[in-house]
């Protein structure tokens, strides 16, 4: 009897995993952050390929097996091993910049692009997808220059490759976990035990996704509750999806993921969704979204298989509960600096966001600022470029006169 196979798409990662193995969540959250496309076999769900996965490991039974385009495999590796599989680049080629840019969004990329073509050597830093948020939004028509809209993934691509093609550096998989001085220099610290040195630091980390913080949340990230519709929304083709959160982020995404699922629903705690009106109308246009407002989601019910065995939904209105019964969850009620390793480095305001003066400086001299990680930004992707430009030529100004100080020339 033949052992049933799976053929991947021309090109695909395909993983074998299971929803209880944390490597397999560790591993499918890596892929999503760098926007890899994968093909996912969940072996609970299908244990016909459990014979395949044994027959790949010589008779043992070890997940993730990760099979790559090229035929190679890939068993229970480490983030590292996977971004050196997926050709990522790790270590910088120096260890002294003018300028060091913490972040890849909209502000960072175009920091970089400015402070480049300044003639200072310039490295960024970004743990996660080159482009940040950007990346991974499914289309944007309001970003100034395109005017039949643009594929955020796409756009990530144009400014990386802008930058790359003034010199800029980019290092990726690469988590920063602090800051630090050397004399008149400044330094960024990685995961991985390196240290860099720079003339200026831009911080320019963005935000990520609130959650609910309700009980079974955290232990469903990933397997059913997910916080990227770019990334998860082709797992639910033919199903029932529920989006939390009635804001242009959540109405945008159901937009998104109605294109894979059979259903969309979108629960908004408030009376009134808080979307645009644009985005309200497209919604009711669209027949297979439906908004319930007035809904506050109390508890995710985690199965003996750790999936999803319902959600437990209080009405606002009447007081009455519910269990609901969703394939899958996007939560998508908001997002929240990126700011935690530079807290004991940099002043922040109350809920975490860089402060900066009207020069984008932080608290820390030479260290700047930019984009939606700083208090007071606008949260829109058009303005964290132009915060991008303006604080490369903040950075740009004390880079020279750090330099006078130094009797060397800025950019040397």
């Amino acid at each position: 009897m033949t052992e049933p196979s799976h053929v991947p798409s021309e090109g695909t990662i395909l993983m074998y995993g299971a929803n209880w193995c944390p490597d397999c969540r560790r591993a499918k959250t890596f892929f999503g952050e760098q926007r890899v496309q994968y093909e996912y076999i969940d072996l609970d769900q299908h244990p016909e390929f459990v014979a395949e996965v044994e027959r790949l490991n010589n008779g043992m039974r070890r997940i993730p097996t990760i099979i790559f385009p090229d035929g190679s495999l890939l068993v229970e590796p480490s983030n590292e091993e996977l971004a050196r599989k997926l050709g990522l680049k790790l270590e910088a080629s120096q260890r002294f910049y003018d300028v060091i840019i913490v972040g890849s969004g909209p502000a960072g990329l175009t920091a970089a692009i400015y402070t480049s073509r300044e003639g200072l050597s310039t490295l960024v830093i970004e743990k996660s997808g080159v482009g940040g948020q950007v990346g991974m939004t499914r289309y944007m028509d309001n970003f100034p220059g395109f005017d039949e809209g643009v594929n955020g993934a796409e756009l990530a691509n144009r400014l990386r490759r802008q930058a790359e093609r003034f010199g800029v550096e980019i290092l990726q998989a690469q988590t920063v976990t602090g800051l630090g001085e050397d004399g008149l220099y400044r330094l960024v610290r990685t995961a991985d035990g390196h240290e860099y040195c720079a003339a200026a630091v831009i911080l320019a980390t963005g935000s990520t996704y609130r959650r609910l913080n309700v009980p079974g949340e955290s232990r469903l990230i990933g397997i059913n509750i997910h916080f990227c519709a770019t990334c998860d929304a082709p797992f639910y083709k033919g199903k029932q999806v529920y989006v939390i959160g009635g804001g242009n982020s959540g109405f945008q995404e159901a937009l998104h993921i109605c294109q894979f699922a059979e259903h969309v629903t979108i629960l908004e705690y408030d009376a009134e969704p808080h979307a645009s009106l644009i985005l309200q109308q497209k919604i009711r246009d669209c027949p297979k979204i439906s908004v319930r407002t007035n809904q506050d989601v109390r508890e995710f019910l985690v199965s003996e298989k750790r999936t999803l065995a319902g959600v437990r939904v209080r009405d606002r209105l009447t007081g009455e509960e519910r269990i609901d019964h969703p394939d899958g969850v996007f939560i998508l009620i908001g997002m929240q600096p990126n700011s935690e390793p530079f807290a004991p480095y940099v002043e922040t305001d109350a809920w975490g966001f860089i402060k900066t003066r009207d020069n984008l400086e932080t608290s820390m001299p030479g260290v700047f600022a930019a984009g939606d990680v700083r208090a007071g930004s606008t949260k829109q992707a058009a303005a964290a470029a132009g915060e991008g430009a303006t604080v490369a030529l903040m950075a740009r100004q004390y880079v020279q006169r750090l330099a006078t100080q130094a009797g060397v020339p800025a950019g040397d």
